[in-house]
């Protein structure tokens, strides 16, 4: 009886184990079965959300595509009824700001989360963030300081927070073009003439301007504060930062009417050649600013050591950006001159982009700026490299960075009009904004005026009053300036300096620009020049004004022509004379490795493509294929053809024969002025000489 009942207990709880293993596996299955259903519309859900952001991200980019066509045909309008009074830029901006307040004010697309804001205290704040969310961990990163006193006013438009860029965006994609296009389409004959003067608006005047700048916004903080219009930290080292970034000048409204009016090379060549360097040195002079740390806890007093410091960081920066920027240019002309890649156009024109826009993220992950670097390289690839390319790849080359140029600076200038109304931090400031222009008007007033005047001491040929005027109205800020405030919006200073840029930008392209046609009828600028021409040569009138110049060419430009022409372009290009005959007998072996084949095909013709050719005091010899035209110090001149026939020549028929496209031949004493283009052929005809 015993027995029956162990058994028939053993069985109950048997029973009773199967059911809560059943009990116990189908709240496992539903819970599984829940959970995979949570999962899968959690899946639904983020793919949903990924294919929305897709969307509304194509949306903000063909909004800016439609900017830029948009421009242009507005631009076809304006070239084909001859409107001068607007620039392609200036009009990209009005399309911005036009874009910016519908975006503002017409549209909204509120996010579909909500803001929840949690406390902790950390020391500093992360750029990333990971977030434990019901076991579940997410990662954020950081967008940027919010005022405490608007964290209920986040600005939840979607669409706002998807128009702005990144501003690396800028720095690493959309500024190099427009910087080594520059460098690659400088003009180096005039560049070069004016170069002392130059290298004094650029550096000087960049410097005398900052500190300008920097000094009369000091004041101006100061005021603001004793006044209570000041919300946040403002030190002096923040008012120079801002007298660098607003000293870029980016005159590329004023430089686009001179080409079409053809203005005097001279002004030309002195502002465009001022805001190739100017924005160099802004760029490498506001890091230094940047990197102003003395010792002890505050971190803005005034130190000698600092300061000294970072004038050191100033040169040391400019100087290696140049240099790499010189090695990268010359790495590719030794590729190109060394390689079969003119046979394979598609795969030289590659290389040469690669290796040039490569130059610029080579000297930012160095350390450098890469804008001083891609500048020197294009300057370095025109020089240099292009002499090797084929004639395709000469062509692709110019057409392919003068569109990028073009579309990066209008995409560049809408984006500054969108940014009027989608930035969502702007501080603008009265006192501050009246203030900066006073400023900015003042510095640039300071650069001029005062090196103009020391300039004329030592030139020849003045920078006259007109010029001066001109140079101080085309002041314009643009792309570089905007590029540089927009980097760092993160503190309240930032904040206001950004929305104070965009106005000066704007006023400057808007007015400045708008009225330069008015600017140089006003100061009576003589328009119509042709570029091509040296304008270096006076006009052709009798007795001695024939044999007087309007410029004279320092000795170290001679120096250094001589160089270059005998030994850089011979071992770099397949110009210049062979080594063979420029370098010592010893040197022998290395010569012939390094002179390319076409060099003895060209050898015996005069060629060069940017500078003028100096031709030292004493007897002089010019060899034209088989034409020698000479002269002695009497100023005789002679010619002779291939069999050594010489004859005297008139002065009248020496002008005419040798001012042939343009070789201008222009007396300065018994020194002479040659200047050569690679454009054309060389003067090999005897026929056109008259005996």
């Amino acid at each position: 009886m015993g027995f029956k009942l162990n058994v028939s207990s053993a069985r109950r709880a048997s029973r009773t184990m199967w059911l809560l293993s059943l009990v116990f596996l189908s709240v496992c299955i539903c819970v599984c079965k829940a959970t995979a259903e949570d999962s899968a519309m959690e899946n639904i859900v983020t793919e949903k959300k990924a294919e929305e952001s897709h969307r509304q991200d194509s949306a903000d980019l063909l909004i800016f595509i439609m900017l830029l066509t948009l421009t242009i045909l507005t631009i076809w309008l304006f070239k084909h009824r001859r409107f001068r009074f607007l620039h392609e830029t200036g009009l990209a901006m009005i399309y911005g700001v036009l874009v910016g307040v519908v975006l503002r004010y017409g549209i909204h697309v509120p996010r579909d989360i909500s803001n929840v804001t949690l406390s902790c205290h950390v020391n500093a704040s992360p750029a990333t963030l990971l977030i434990n969310v019901s076991g579940k961990y997410y990662e954020y990163t950081l967008k940027g300081e919010i005022n405490a006193n608007k964290v209920d006013e986040v600005q939840d438009n979607e669409m706002l927070r998807k128009v702005t860029f990144d501003p690396e965006v800028f720095f690493n994609i959309l500024l190099p073009p427009i910087i080594f296009h520059a460098g690659y389409s400088l003009k180096r004959r005039h560049f070069f003439r004016n170069m002392g003067s130059i290298l004094a608006y650029a550096f000087l005047g960049t410097l005398i301007s900052c500190f300008v700048i920097g000094l009369l916004m000091y004041g101006c903080v100061t005021l603001m504060k004793q006044v209570g219009q000041l919300d946040g930290d403002f030190f002096f080292t923040d008012c120079l930062f801002f007298g660098a970034i607003v000293s870029a000048t980016d005159p590329v409204t004023v430089l686009a009417i001179f080409n079409e009016l053809h203005v005097d090379v001279d002004l030309y060549a002195l502002l465009f050649g001022e805001s190739v360097l100017n924005d160099a040195v802004a760029v490498v002079l506001s890091s230094s600013i940047v990197a102003y740390q003395p010792q002890g806890d505050n971190s803005h007093t005034f130190e000698v050591t600092a300061v000294l410091k970072s004038f050191g960081v100033f040169l040391g920066v400019f100087s290696g950006s140049f240099a790499l920027g010189v090695a990268t240019g010359i790495v590719t002309a030794l590729v190109t001159k060394f390689t079969k890649l003119r046979d394979f156009q598609l795969l030289e024109t590659a290389l040469f982009f690669l290796m040039s826009w490569s130059t610029f993220l080579l000297a930012e992950a160095c350390g450098f700026t890469g804008v001083v670097a891609v500048l020197f390289c294009g300057i370095t690839q025109a020089h240099y490299t292009f002499n090797n390319l084929s004639p395709e790849s000469q062509d692709r080359t110019k057409q392919l960075f003068e569109l990028l140029n073009f579309l990066a600076e209008n995409f560049i200038f809408s984006y500054m009009g969108l940014a009027l109304f989608t930035f969502q931090n702007h501080v603008f400031n009265p006192t501050f904004i009246v203030g900066a222009f006073l400023a900015v008007f003042l510095g640039r007033a300071a650069n001029i005026y005062p090196l103009s005047f020391l300039l004329n001491l030592g030139r020849r040929n003045k920078i006259r009053s007109n010029f001066q005027h001109m140079m101080m109205f085309a002041g314009l800020r643009g792309a570089m300036t905007f590029a540089l405030s927009i980097r760092d919006t993160a503190t309240y200073a930032r904040q206001m300096m950004f929305s104070t840029t965009l106005l000066v930008v704007f006023f400057t392209v808007w007015v400045c620009g708008g009225g330069t046609t008015q600017m140089l009828s006003c100061q009576r600028i003589r328009v119509g020049v042709d570029s091509d021409q040296d304008n270096s040569q006076m006009s052709l009138s009798e007795g001695s004004e024939r044999r007087s110049t309007k410029h004279e060419s320092a000795w170290l430009f001679r120096i250094w022509y001589n160089f270059d022409h005998n030994y850089l372009k011979p071992i770099l290009t397949h110009s210049g004379p062979p080594l063979t005959t420029t370098l010592p007998a010893c040197c022998g072996p290395l010569a012939r490795c390094l002179t390319s084949p076409q060099a003895y095909e060209n050898e015996g013709q005069l060629k060069d493509d940017d500078s003028d050719l100096i031709l030292t005091d004493g007897d002089i010899n010019l060899t034209y294929g088989d034409i020698t035209v000479s002269t002695d110090g009497s100023g005789v001149h002679t010619s002779g053809g291939p069999a050594g026939m010489t004859a005297a020549m008139t002065s009248e028929e020496l002008d005419r024969e040798l001012t042939c496209g343009d070789h201008e031949l222009v007396m300065r004493g018994t020194r002479l002025v040659l200047p050569m283009d690679d454009s054309e052929p060389p003067f090999t005809d005897p026929h056109r000489l008259h005996m």
